[in-house]
């Protein structure tokens, strides 16, 4: 099986997890559940839960105990994105080749169901304790809650949407404020990643800072791809509308720095994150391989 052939398997077996924790659509809550299982099954390269269980696999992880904060992880990754979309954010009307949530179910609704993924995904991560055989496994579950409480929030994803949406207002570029809002609105979720997959598979404390540090180099690095395809795409290859960061005045790498500056950061970054995650003991090569394909990807 070659990487492609693999790398659409564990989409498939993540996706497959998702799906699992997603909700029945019923009762007087039946809309926002609808609005919540339309978010969270629009497709997707569902790249955060199949990059943390491949950290478990990297240190000898096994069992199920990884798949709830899977499956947890794209919850709150895909609330992100519905609330990006709206209006008062980035007034998308198209993410993954149809309407966005909001075009869908209107603003509200698509506020609520942005709010109810992530309620859902902590929810889901918590399910982790019923899976722990003793102390030491329930004190990882819990340090990984940690982990994912605090990479979402207001020290993480949700310190750099701020910083975004403020760049955006005041028109204050820098580079300071650019590479913190790569560090937290991007990298904190594949930090999570990283960091959980490692946390739950019993890595030590250097191991589990070793792949912080391969996770920020890889989202910034990754973020800004997603900003050179920006100006480089097109809406039939990248599914959602191009051009929207100069249209929204958003402060990017690419607007900052220039193009091939960003295709030079994009190069170096990655090769340093590539020689964290070869540094191990034991190696995951698909790992290293998906890392890889970050980097040369066109959606």
């Amino acid at each position: 099986m070659n990487f492609n052939e693999l790398l659409a398997k564990k989409t498939k077996d993540a996706e497959d997890i998702l799906k699992k924790y997603l909700p029945i659509e019923e009762g007087f809550q039946k809309k926002v559940l609808e609005a919540v299982n339309y978010s969270a099954t629009a497709g997707g390269k569902r790249l955060r839960p199949v990059i943390m269980k491949e950290s478990f696999l990297l240190f000898g992880g096994s069992g199920k105990v990884i798949e709830p904060f899977m499956a947890a992880l794209e919850m709150i990754h895909n609330y992100s994105l519905v609330h990006d979309d709206l209006p008062a954010m980035d007034n998308d009307e198209y993410r993954r080749g149809r309407e966005t949530t909001w075009k869908v179910y209107g603003d509200g609704m698509a506020v609520l169901a942005g709010d109810g993924l992530l309620n859902l995904a902590y929810e889901t991560a918590a399910l982790s304790f019923d899976m722990a055989e003793d102390t030491e496994d329930i004190k990882r579950a819990a340090r990984a809650l940690k982990i994912l409480g605090r990479k979402a929030g207001v020290y993480g994803m949700i310190g750099g949407q701020t910083a975004d949406l403020e760049a955006e207002s005041d028109g204050q570029i820098s580079g300071e404020r650019l590479l913190f809002i790569h560090e937290n609105k991007t990298a904190a979720l594949i930090q999570a990643a990283l960091m959980i997959g490692a946390v739950l598979a019993g890595a030590g404390e250097k191991e589990i800072a070793a792949m912080e540090s391969a996770a920020s180099n890889i989202g910034i690095a990754f973020q800004i791809q997603d900003d050179i395809l920006d100006v480089t795409s097109t809406e039939e290859v990248l599914g959602k509308p191009v051009g929207s960061d100069e249209r929204n005045h958003k402060l990017t790498y690419v607007s900052l720095y220039g193009l091939e500056k960003a295709k030079e950061e994009v190069k170096r970054m990655s090769e340093t994150a590539l020689t964290i995650l070869s540094s191990f003991e034991t190696r995951n090569e698909f790992l290293e391989e998906l890392v890889k394909m970050l980097i040369t990807r066109e959606k």
